[in-house]
């Protein structure tokens, strides 16, 4: 018996179950799981919910000289490659961006998203929309555009307040993203190169994403469509509720390559209600410095495998200082809270509140250990500061780990952390274990397995005693920023 291929799906599993007396069911197919892939209907979502969703335009007075409003300029960031996570503008730039010749620019301009979130006239959208603009106007889906007045920003979460003086105005219904699921099923509206109100679907990839220098979101990853002017829009899921901000996507070009990046609500609310009663956001301090524990990080702290949050700096008169956590700490637990990885705790030490005692477990030296700390308040941001190379010129190559040493000089020592008077500079380095393990010329060598660097000398009665075949704590500063890495000297190299 044969049957043709003309007929739709659920006919023909019926059909062939039938013609060889052999149930659905035993097949394993049902009429229900074949209607299940039926892809979801959007259009009562976008019905209900597009009247809340606005475009925002801004505006700036001419600059001289031109400059960029994307944060990493035209480049992508040192150290990055080309594939680098984007925050969107329409710059109007030129088609190819590049800056003006003239001694002023025309005033700049820059699109994206909103939403409205009161009858009354709050937004909410992204910080980097309206940073540094002069004038915002928003417009609505009945046309009407109004100036929009700024109530407050983050710029750590990346969200922006706006208040419009209207009244009656369309609200989004907003959901929770801590019940967010990967695969489930999303939605997007904004206004991509100007075009209002477009929408786009796709389902939540991942959760809790940390991203360059945007340590205190977990973000949601979509493969939502989302190119410059999404920037502030709104993410829904298919109860119609917003779940979460579109910020930046991760592009080769520029634009959408499949992966998007949505502030998640909860957090964003939370800043909306910190923004509306105080006027700025404050968020939870424990003062550690820290990295991700790869496999040969744990081998050298005695750990059976990666995991966790090492302590590559523990910052002077902090929670953590006073509760004793010790650079070389693990972190692996937080107020009950697995730490999976370095960027799993900042958020979690964000939303704690101040002044609220927490369990903190850690890994010192390979065994576990519970601390105690009464969370701080995260200070004001400083910008890093850079070490200038100086020191005791014509260091001897050490062989065993192929790198030059010297002495700090004065300044460098001023600018060590805890009052540190210790550590040596890596003059120069050849082919070797200290630069497999990743360092660099211009290094503070900090730590050299478990030991405190005072000085050269010191420096050179450590090392003949190092350990072959085996990774090796080395706590160094590069830049203002502890670095740990795993050095390993192979069991053929001489003493």
């Amino acid at each position: 018996m044969t049957y043709g291929i003309k007929h739709n799906v659920a006919k023909s599993v019926v059909m062939l179950a039938k013609g060889l007396l052999i149930p659905a069911m035993v097949l394993g197919f049902s009429m229900a799981s074949v209607q299940a892939r039926e892809l979801p209907n959007f259009t009562k979502i976008v019905d209900e919910n597009s009247p809340a969703v606005v475009n925002i335009s801004t505006s700036q007075k001419a600059q001289k000289h031109g400059f960029s409003k994307n944060p990493h300029g035209n480049k992508a960031p040192e150290g990055m490659p080309e594939d680098f996570l984007r925050r969107f503008f329409d710059d109007k730039r030129g088609d190819k961006g590049e800056e003006s010749d003239t001694p002023e620019d025309p005033d700049e301009k820059s699109l994206g998203s909103g939403f409205i979130v009161s009858s009354d006239g709050y937004v909410l959208t992204n910080y980097h929309v309206v940073k540094g603009a002069d004038e915002i106007v928003v417009r609505l889906s009945d046309r009407r555009e109004l100036v929009a007045k700024l109530i407050g920003t983050d710029n750590r979460s990346d969200v922006a307040l706006l208040k419009i003086e209207a009244d009656g105005l369309p609200v989004a219904k907003i959901g929770r993203s801590r019940e967010l699921k990967v695969g489930e099923w999303v939605l997007a509206i904004g206004s991509p190169f100007d075009f209002d109100h477009t929408v786009t679907a796709g389902i939540v990839s991942a959760l809790g994403r940390s991203l360059p220098s945007e340590n205190y979101v977990p973000f949601i990853q979509t493969d939502v469509a989302i190119n410059p002017g999404n920037s502030g829009g709104p993410l829904f899921n298919l109860d119609g509720e917003v779940v979460g901000i579109n910020a930046q996507i991760y592009s080769r070009t520029g634009g959408y390559m499949g992966l998007s990046f949505a502030i998640p609500i909860d957090l964003a609310m939370d800043v909306v209600d910190q923004l509306k009663s105080r006027g700025h956001v404050t968020r939870g301090w424990l003062g550690v410095l820290v990295q991700d524990v790869t496999r040969d990080l744990a081998e050298s702290f005695g750990m059976k495998k990666p995991g966790g949050a090492a302590a590559a700096r523990v910052m002077p008169n902090s929670p953590a200082e006073r509760a004793g956590f010790e650079v070389g700490d693990v972190i692996v637990e937080f107020d009950g809270k697995e730490v999976a990885n370095s960027s799993s705790l900042p958020p979690l030490v964000g939303v704690t509140r101040i002044g609220k005692e927490v369990a903190v477990k850690v890994i010192r030296q390979g065994k576990p250990k519970i601390l105690k700390v009464s969370i701080g308040e995260l200070p004001a941001e400083e910008e890093p500061k850079v070490l200038p190379a100086s020191g005791t010129p014509d260091g001897d190559m050490e062989k065993r780990l192929g790198i030059a040493v010297v002495e700090l000089g004065q300044e460098q020592r001023a600018e060590l952390e805890n009052g540190r008077k210790g550590g040596v500079v890596v003059q120069r380095i050849k082919e070797g274990p200290a630069q497999k393990a990743g360092v660099r010329s211009g290094d503070i060598l900090l730590s050299l397995n478990g030991v405190m660097l005072e000085n050269v000398a010191q420096f050179k009665r450590l090392v003949p005693e190092l350990p072959v075949g085996k990774a090796i704590p080395l706590l160094v500063q590069r830049r203002n920023d502890p670095i740990w890495m795993a050095l390993k000297i192979p069991a053929d190299t001489k003493k």
